[in-house]
């Protein structure tokens, strides 16, 4: 039972540093993209579901800051639902990807 503990909690560091060594690759996150543009590809735009929400634009914001706000839809601590959709259909390396895009645009 020991060498079993042992073994997931090894497997769970290996995920972990995996995670941490992600490198976003822009010219990848293209394939990502045309579900972002929609909305934050549109200076001033105002969603309207679930509320009249105004839309902010994503283009140079960190890409750390994108990659964790990503992260918090998908885990649901973020609640917008369309945002939380998104973010659950996206792959670590695909959010590190688009935020790397992001990051560079204007």
């Amino acid at each position: 039972m020991k060498k079993l503990l042992a073994l997931l909690v090894l497997a769970g560091l290996a995920n972990v540093a995996a995670a941490a060594d992600l490198v976003g690759d822009p010219k990848a996150a293209e394939k990502n993209i045309a579900q972002c543009i929609g909305c934050h590809g549109i200076a001033g735009y105002k969603a309207s579901y679930p509320e009249v929400y105004s839309v902010p634009m994503i283009g140079g914001q960190s890409a750390k800051y994108i990659e964790s706000a990503l992260k918090a839809y998908r885990k649901g601590d973020r609640k917008h639902p369309s945002m939380r959709g998104i973010a659950g259909s996206l792959s670590d390396q695909d959010m590190a990807d688009l935020a790397a895009y992001y990051s560079q645009k204007k």
